[in-house]
């Protein structure tokens, strides 16, 4: 199963006040032309809980290499509005998809959860400017595949995950990550297949987010914030075939990645190494940490406060060994990087990222460039 402690805890702010405001699960939709709620006498917030899309400009640049993807994910307001935040993203349209027909696809009757409708999606994006591989990791980022029918406080079926594709290129980038998110969780109910039937859903429900700032859902608003500002594409870094994998990496390298091993503290390369650069995971090059993040730690491994960006590492619960624990694996990748703890006194912001030397690469900040990595070289001020 997933562990969002880690994550959640810097939403708690959030949180809290959405709480306070009594904000649940996508529900009570409102009736065409009804007033919008005012906010609670005793808090006053802005909008900005519900950031306005950045993905879709203004001016929207030539599209070379547009193409379709649709998700089903819960309430079809987060996802849309999710999608909408990544650069790259030509529309996102909320609808009703694979479900009996037509003379069915209206809110009410899908609500009585007879249809086989899934509240979904439809993302059309401009393959130059963001991958597939990213609209994906970003949809099972804030999904939790584990559950079937449900997510967050909404339950039916219309509520259920999925993913459907129109093509066979697509059909391959789906399965290909599917089977990723599928090895990181103890269950697995997210629909994969083929698109059947698609009808837009109704006026009221495009854009609904952003219409409606202050309407609950159950992707956290901050996180959809930060899909808006990641840099780094991850299907710019996809894994290769096991073979490759095994022919590329050492002995001591594919125990750490490929099966969860652990390396010696205090002999490893890069535990007391703090020269200025990124590092990235061994097996994909994908950038995980940066040495402006790196800090001085008794515990013998690289230890880090933060990644470059969030959603490239992902955590999960782990009670091997008998310890209740948080591991790390990088997004694209999925390898095993090592563990995150929280409250370490060493660490600048309480949280220490534990990682196998084993499973990252350090790219020195000067070569950086050559390497393919000039993009993250704003990460560190210039001298």
């Amino acid at each position: 199963m997933r562990n969002k402690k880690i994550r959640l805890e810097r939403f708690l702010p959030l949180l809290l006040l959405m709480t306070l405001l009594g904000l649940g699960g996508c529900t009570g939709v409102p009736e065409e032309g009804s007033p919008e709620p005012a906010p609670q006498d005793a808090i006053a917030i802005q909008p900005e809980a519900a950031p306005e899309p950045v993905g879709l400009a203004d001016e929207e640049p030539a599209v070379t290499n547009k193409q379709v993807i649709y998700l089903a994910g819960g309430c079809f307001w987060g996802i849309e509005h999710l999608m909408q935040s990544i650069p790259g993203v030509l529309d996102a349209e909320s609808g009703y998809a694979n479900g009996t027909g037509e003379e069915d696809a209206n809110y009410e009757t899908v609500c009585g959860g007879e249809t086989g409708f899934r509240e979904t999606v439809k993302v059309e994006y401009d393959a130059d400017q963001v991958s597939l591989d990213a609209l994906l990791l970003a949809y099972f980022y804030v999904v939790d595949p584990t559950l079937q029918n449900q997510q967050g406080a909404d339950v039916g079926t219309q509520y259920q995950t999925g993913v459907y594709y129109t093509d066979e290129a697509s059909k391959a980038t789906v399965e290909r990550i599917a089977e990723i998110e599928r090895s990181r969780s103890e269950a697995f109910y997210v629909e994969i297949g083929p698109l059947v039937n698609y009808f837009p859903a109704e006026d009221l429900h495009q854009d609904f987010l952003a219409n409606n700032p202050y309407a609950s859902c159950h992707i956290p608003f901050l996180e959809m914030q930060m899909f808006s500002r990641l840099r780094i594409d991850p299907g710019d870094y996809q894994k290769p075939a096991e073979d490759v994998i095994r022919e590329m990496l050492t002995p001591e390298q594919y125990k750490v990645t490929q099966e969860n091993g652990t390396e010696y503290p205090f002999d490893n390369a890069y535990w007391d190494q703090f020269e200025k650069g990124i590092y990235v995971d061994i097996v994909t090059g994908e950038p995980l940490f940066s040495s402006d993040d790196k800090f001085a730690s008794s515990c013998g491994w690289p230890a880090f406060s933060r990644p470059i960006e969030e959603p490239s590492i992902i955590e999960l619960a782990d009670d091997s060994y008998g310890m209740e624990r948080v591991e790390v694996r990088s997004r694209a990748g999925n390898s095993h990087l090592g563990h995150v703890f929280v409250e370490d006194p060493e660490s600048p912001n309480g949280v220490r990222y534990c990682i196998n030397s084993a499973s990252l690469r350090f790219i020195p900040y000067d070569e950086m460039e050559a390497e393919g990595y000039g993009y993250l070289m704003g990460l560190f001020k210039t001298e």
